[in-house]
């Protein structure tokens, strides 16, 4: 799934202001199956030398999600949607 968001958006819900100062800004989320599962890759990386922008917290939209930077700088978010179905294979299984 692509979602788009306008960067000013993105780089405010990512805490990522000071990573973000010139040109470009993404950012690469997995959507995992519970709220437990978003702490459980948070802490993984944290662990693996990641820098947490964003701890795990509820969302306003009634999700979960939080952010980190990987040691070269890109910023990855880990989100459970409890509005989407993943298949057996993780992937989002969206009605057609």
């Amino acid at each position: 799934m692509l979602a788009i968001w306008s960067r000013e958006s993105q780089k405010e819900d990512a805490n990522a202001t000071d990573l973000w100062t010139g040109n470009g800004g993404i950012v690469v989320a997995q959507n995992v199956a519970s709220e437990s599962e978003v702490d459980a890759m948070m802490a993984k990386a944290e662990t693996a030398g990641a820098r947490i922008l964003k701890p795990a917290a509820k969302t306003f939209w009634g999700g979960y999600n939080g952010y980190f930077a990987d040691p070269d700088g890109h910023v990855w978010e880990v989100a459970h949607n409890p509005f989407w179905h993943l298949d057996e294979n993780g992937r989002i299984d969206l009605p057609a």
